[in-house]
Formats: structure tokens, sequence, C-alpha cells
């Protein structure tokens, strides 16, 4: 087995995010089904950035946010994913090494631009979200570094970035190339519309290449089809080695092999959802790939409430800090 290098290798939509809030009439006045996320185009993309209100922008995506969130934790981060040429993509690139994420990928010379999400924040704390992928629709194989994936415990891929067919070949090569290498593979599913889109794509990716499945409620379900979320959570016991399967204020129920494990939800101010799932991700992946449960894989929840208490997808707090807090009984 390749020498570890990291811990974690994150495969995703690079993209900046814009963070506004804005009232439900927002919403109704363009259109918009709340908590969901659709794709738009660069038109689109612009129209509403126009009408949106002032907000915040930092570099994010689904994969990225939850490297971010490992590497604030002290874990080891790589993170590949295709950004353009422009002034986007270099604060995108800057923001990830600035926390001590290896990005390597050359940007895309030319074409589209740098993709964004704009994240429409309702009061309630729900967001939901247009996205322009741009740059980020040609990541393909080309851009599969298999050394890298080799030098990884977990190489996490991001459900978001399924839609293009090129980046769904570049997922089973990555898987391919991690299990050649003695490692780990988790994928998080992302949402809900996106398994939707791809649902026998997605079971077949799962079933035949993933070690780790993060998924909630909504996603785990439309994965199998199945009227409750038990049900979901025993197809997903049978098909990869470890589910950790989130449920908003219920907590989490963590499946693997014939042990389930429920874990209670820590008491939250929720401000803004945009990121939970992601940094859940980061704190559940930080503790050490499974079967040994690290004693960061418990505080998964945790990192969550922290985002989801602001607007944003990055913690404001020291995690570190708080993690050692939490292990000392504080």
């Amino acid at each position: 087995m390749t020498q570890d290098r990291f811990d974690i290798l994150g495969i995703g939509n690079a993209m900046v995010d814009v963070v506004a809030r804005v009232d439900e009439s927002f919403l109704s006045r363009h259109d918009m089904h709340k908590g969901a996320m659709i794709l738009v185009d660069e038109a689109a993309a612009e129209k509403l950035y126009t009408a949106m209100p002032p907000g915040t922008e930092s570099s994010g995506g689904s994969a990225g946010n939850t490297c971010a969130v490992a590497a604030m934790l002290g874990a080891r981060v790589a993170y590949l994913g295709k950004v353009a040429d422009d002034q986007l993509g270099e604060v995108f690139a800057h923001d990830l090494r600035s926390i001590g994420v290896h990005f390597p990928s050359a940007p895309l010379a030319g074409g589209a631009p740098t993709a964004r999400c704009l994240i429409l924040v309702t009061p309630d704390g729900q967001r939901t979200m247009n996205t322009f992928l741009g740059a980020c629709v040609t990541f393909g194989e080309a851009d599969v570094d298999e050394d890298l994936i080799a030098s990884a415990k977990v190489t996490y891929l991001e459900g978001y970035l399924f839609d293009p067919p090129a980046a769904q070949t570049a997922f089973r090569r990555a898987a391919a190339a991690a299990h050649k290498a003695g490692r780990q593979v988790a994928l998080s599913l992302s949402d809900a519309f996106c398994v939707g889109r791809h649902r026998d794509a997605f079971r077949d990716l799962v079933s035949g290449h993933v070690d780790i499945l993060f998924a909630n409620e909504a996603e785990i379900t439309s994965l199998y089809e199945t009227n409750t979320f038990e049900e979901a959570a025993e197809a997903a016991r049978r098909d990869v080695k470890l589910a950790a399967l989130t449920c908003s204020e219920a907590g989490s129920t963590i499946v693997h092999g014939p042990h389930t494990e429920i874990v209670r939800a820590e008491p939250a101010h929720v401000v803004d959802t945009t990121g939970a799932g992601d940094a859940y991700a980061a704190g559940f992946l930080a503790g050490g790939p499974p079967p040994a449960v690290g004693p960061l894989r418990s505080h998964g929840l945790d990192r969550a409430a922290e985002v989801i208490g602001h607007y944003g997808a990055r913690p404001e707090a020291d995690l570190r800090a708080l993690v050692a807090k939490a292990l000392a009984g504080g």
C-alpha cells in the first residue's frame, strides 16, 4: 500500500457560494421550490445574482466545504475539482490552500467560467440553491490523479458532481484506483432531486464501488424508492460497509454490518442550514476510516450544529478547541 499522505481526498464541484437572506415572497416571485437545488445556465445565474440582495461570497461546493472543515479539524486533506483560469478560480484555490488543503487541479483555460452557487436563505433557516456549474462540467477521467488517490485513506465523492456523464466515469475510475490501492471510497448523495435524475447510476455506484455512504432521509428513501426511512436504511446496510444517515433535528443513524447506532442531535439555533451535511461528513471522516470509530466521529453533528448557527457553510468557531472541550467532557 502507498504511504499515507492524506486522510481525506475530496472530489466535487469547485464553486463559489453566494449566500443571501430573502423572504418567502422572493422565492415565489422567482418560481422556486424551497429547499431544492436546481441547475441554471449562465444567463439565469446572472439574472438571479442581479436580483439578489447583498450577501456573502466564499469558495464552496459540497465536497470543498467538507474538505475545509476536515482541515480545520486537523485532518490532512486534498481536493480535486475544476475551476476556470479566472478571478473566481483564483479566489477558490487561494481559500482552500490558505487553510491547508492541497489543491493541485489545473484550471480550465478558456471555455466556461468558474462555477457559482446562489444560495437563498429564508427566515426558517432553509436554503434554496441555484447552481451554475460552469467549469465544473469539464471534470473528467483526465482530472483523476490516481497517485494522489492511492495516497489518501478515504476518497470522498460529491453526489452533486454526478450530473455530467464525464464525471460519472471519473467517479468510477477514482473508486477503482482507491480500491486497487487498498483504500476506501465514500459518497455523499448530496440532493434528493439529483438522486432522482440518476437513480439507476447511483444505485450501481453505491452497490459496486462505495464503502461509506452519507445521505439524509429524503436522499436515501429516494435512492431505494422506499416508503420509510427504516426500509431504506436496511437497503443501505446490504449495499455498503457503513452508512451515516442524517435526520435533521432527530440526529443520525449509523448502520455498519449488523450494528445500528443512533446519534442524537445537538441543540442548535437554526439560522442557515447551508453546509450542515458537509460539516457532518467532515467531523465523521476526520476520526479516521471505518471500521475503527475514531473519537471525532461522534462529533459530526456537533460540527453541523455549529455551522447552522450562522450564515455561510464554513465554521466560525475554533473547531479543534471545541472538539478538545467535548472530549474532555466540557
